[in-house]
């Protein structure tokens, strides 16, 4: 398939990507663009390559390829596989606060059952507060869990750069009541899940 294709179907696929971002982005419609779709309904899976962008509400998600499978349950599993020294690309909208959560990684899965996102080599995970960077945390595997908001990092050797040449996890991570730059927000009128790190982060791997 030369042109670009607009695909507009397979709700289950899509279904496949986090149900922990805004409430309102389950009533959404569910769009991928792909330069090619090939999907198997005996075996339930789709596989969609070439520039692929699926996009739900506020969920977004980006890679050259993105492969998805679902159970006899009903549940889905989606790979996203990054091009070529490139980075696959996630991101959503907090629930009821003005803060976002961006991943990168060359591999991006997603498990329906369990809710957890994973960013796989080159990995780098961000929390905004409106359009001010809060938190950055970057390493070899980072974790997240949709339903708790817990992340864990792992380091790895391929985390070593000229400027970390031991390839330890970093991380900056800002007060939860205050972004530098940009004044406190008001508190919502409800508890709030807060981003926290494993107790592990920075542990160095043998």
């Amino acid at each position: 398939m030369k042109n670009s294709a607009r695909v507009l179907m397979l709700v289950a696929v899509f279904a496949a990507f986090p149900v922990a971002a805004e409430k309102a982005d389950r009533d959404k419609p569910m769009n991928a663009e792909a330069d090619a779709l090939r999907y198997d309904d005996l075996k339930q899976t789709s596989v969609f390559t070439g520039n692929v962008v699926i996009t739900k509400g506020t969920i977004i998600v980006r890679g050259a390829r993105v492969d998805v499978q679902q159970d006899p349950e009903g549940y889905q599993n989606a790979i996203v596989i990054a091009a070529p020294d490139k980075l696959a690309y996630y991101r959503k909208k907090r629930e009821g606060v003005d803060e976002y959560i961006e991943g990168e990684g060359e591999r991006i899965e997603y498990d329906s059952r369990a809710d957890t996102v994973k960013f796989i080599k080159r990995a780098v995970l961000r929390r905004y507060v409106g359009a001010t960077l809060a938190d950055e945390t970057t390493g070899e595997l980072i974790i997240y869990d949709n339903p708790t908001d817990v992340f864990t990092v792992d380091a790895g050797a391929q985390t070593k750069t000229p400027s970390n040449p031991t390839g330890r996890v970093r991380a900056l991570l800002a007060p939860r009541n205050t972004v530098s730059g940009a004044p406190a927000a008001p508190a919502p009128a409800g508890p709030s899940p807060s981003l926290r790190p494993s107790t592990t982060l920075g542990n160095d791997k043998k």
